[in-house]
């Protein structure tokens, strides 16, 4: 981290590399399209090393790229006014067709239960159980408090869990 702040533009590859595709993913979520992902990856990527001075905290490196990342969708999602998806793959062969219909059923299901929650609470669930961020690095990605989080949290498993009741 050293290196990379004071100009080491190997050091910065180093450090990109390791949350690069995690950046992808998070993008690819928010906007699901593949060719946008790309594309805030590597302004991600741009961003980050202009503003590499910014960076006080060397532990905090992952939830700034994921900060720059998350705004860099926002941008993207106002500018064709597009809702988040989740991007899962589903098996496209089976031994059991039934099981993919239903799969890909769910996953219809699911992205429409998201499609209901409030823009934050949409974003918190998909940081929190897609992404696997702790409440801590959630919250500091949205500004907020982990209190916050928690409750944003709660609130969208709730809806969920009313809106999915029919695939348990």
């Amino acid at each position: 981290m050293g290196r990379a702040t004071s100009g080491d533009r190997d050091a910065f590859e180093i450090l990109l590399g390791r949350y690069t595709h995690r950046v992808f993913l998070m993008a690819l979520r928010m906007l699901g399209s593949t060719a946008d992902a790309e594309d805030v990856a590597q302004e991600v990527s741009v961003t980050a090393w202009r503003s590499l001075s910014e960076l006080t905290e060397p532990a905090a490196v992952r939830t700034w790229l994921f900060r720059v990342a998350h705004r860099q969708c926002l941008g993207v999602l106002r500018s064709r006014r597009h809702h988040e998806q989740l991007d899962i793959n589903l098996p496209t062969t089976a031994a059991d067709p039934q099981r993919v219909v239903e799969a890909v059923a769910g996953v219809d299901a699911l992205t429409a239960a998201l499609a209901q929650l409030s823009h934050p609470q949409r974003r918190t669930w998909l940081l929190a159980e897609i992404d696997g961020l702790p409440h801590l690095e959630i919250a500091r990605l949205s500004g907020g408090t982990e209190e916050a989080v928690r409750s944003r949290l709660a609130r969208a498993r709730g809806r969920l869990a009313l809106a999915m009741r029919a695939w348990r």
